[in-house]
C-alpha cells in the first residue's frame, strides 16, 4: 500500500538539441562555471543559460522528471552529491559492490583477481582501454566494499549471486553514463531484484518488489512510469539504507588494497 500523502517531487526540464548543448557548455565556461566536455550538464547551469537566453528558452519543449529525496530519516541522495562532480575520483563509469560475509581478498577473487594480482593500489593506478581494470576493496563495518573503476563485473547476475552464497548478501550499484545504470541485490545466491534507477518501474528478479519500501522512502513511486533525474545518488542512498554503509570521498583515498585485473576493461 502507498502512503496517503505520497507525492513524488517533480521537476520540469526543457529539451535542447546538440547545438544548444554545445552553446550551453561554451557559455558556461565563459561565465566561469565548471563543466565537462562530455556527460550531463548540471540543471542549475542549464537554467542559468536559459534565463540569459529567453529566446531559446521559449523555443524549447518541457518534460517532467522525479527528483529523489529522503522522506524518512536515513541516507539521502544529497549525501552522494559529491560523486557527480567533475573532480570526483569515481568518474562516469564504475560499479560499487557491497558484500557481507566475505573478506577483501575473497571478494577480489570472486571478481576475477588472481592472488598474484592483489596488491596495494596507488594514486597512479587507473583503468584505461586495452589495459588492466583497477578494483579496490575496503572493509567498512560488516561489509566489504569493492569499487570497479570502468568495470561492471560485480553487477553481473552470476557474479553477484556467487558473492552472496551461503546465506550472505551482496548489492551492486553500477553507473554507466553511456549505457544503463543498475542496482542489483542478491541474497543466499539468488538475484532478488535488479532495478534501473533511472526508470525504477523497470525491475526484474526473483522478488523484484523487495526494495519498494525503500524506494518510497526516497521519494520514488515504484508503481509509477517515472524517470528519475538523480538516479545514481538515489541508488547509492538505497544501498546505504540496505547495508548501513555510507561511502564518502575519504574511503577512496589511496594506497588501498586492490587488484589490476588483466583484460577486464569494460
Amino acid at each position: 500500500m502507498f502512503d496517503a500523502d505520497f507525492t513524488p517531487l517533480r521537476v520540469t526540464y526543457r529539451t535542447h538539441g546538440r547545438d544548444t548543448s554545445r552553446r550551453i557548455r561554451t557559455w558556461a565556461k565563459a561565465k566561469g562555471y565548471s563543466v565537462s566536455d562530455r556527460g550531463r550538464v548540471a540543471p542549475e547551469i542549464i537554467e542559468a543559460f536559459f534565463t540569459a537566453h529567453p529566446e531559446i528558452y521559449e523555443q524549447a519543449n518541457t518534460f517532467e522528471m522525479v527528483h529523489a529525496t529522503a522522506r524518512t530519516p536515513g541516507a539521502s541522495p544529497e549525501d552522494y552529491a559529491w560523486q557527480g562532480k567533475d573532480d570526483s575520483p569515481l568518474g562516469d563509469i564504475y560499479t560499487i559492490v557491497f558484500v557481507r560475509g566475505l573478506d577483501e581478498h575473497e571478494v577480489l577473487r570472486q571478481l576475477g583477481a588472481a592472488d598474484e594480482d592483489i596488491r596495494p593500489i596507488e594514486d597512479g593506478d587507473y583503468s584505461y582501454p586495452e589495459e588492466p581494470q583497477i578494483i579496490t576493496v575496503r572493509r567498512i563495518g560488516d561489509w566489504t566494499v569493492a569499487i570497479e573503476h570502468c568495470g561492471s563485473r560485480g553487477a553481473q547476475w552470476e557474479i553477484l549471486s556467487a558473492l552472496s552464497r551461503n546465506g550472505e548478501e551482496a548489492m551492486a550499484v553500477q553507473r554507466h553514463d553511456y549505457a544503463q545504470h543498475h542496482v542489483a541485490y542478491a541474497v543466499d545466491g539468488h538475484l532478488i531484484t535488479d532495478i534501473n534507477p533511472g526508470f525504477p518501474i523497470d525491475r526484474q528478479g526473483a522478488d523484484p518488489d523487495r526494495l519498494n519500501r525503500h524506494l518510497r522512502e526516497l521519494g520514488i513511486d515504484p508503481a509509477a512510469d517515472d524517470s528519475i533525474d538523480n538516479p545514481i545518488p538515489a541508488a547509492l542512498a538505497l544501498a546505504t539504507r540496505i547495508t548501513g554503509v555510507m561511502i564518502t570521498p575519504q574511503h577512496l583515498h589511496r594506497p588501498i588494497l586492490g587488484a589490476a585485473i588483466p583484460g577486464a576493461y569494460l
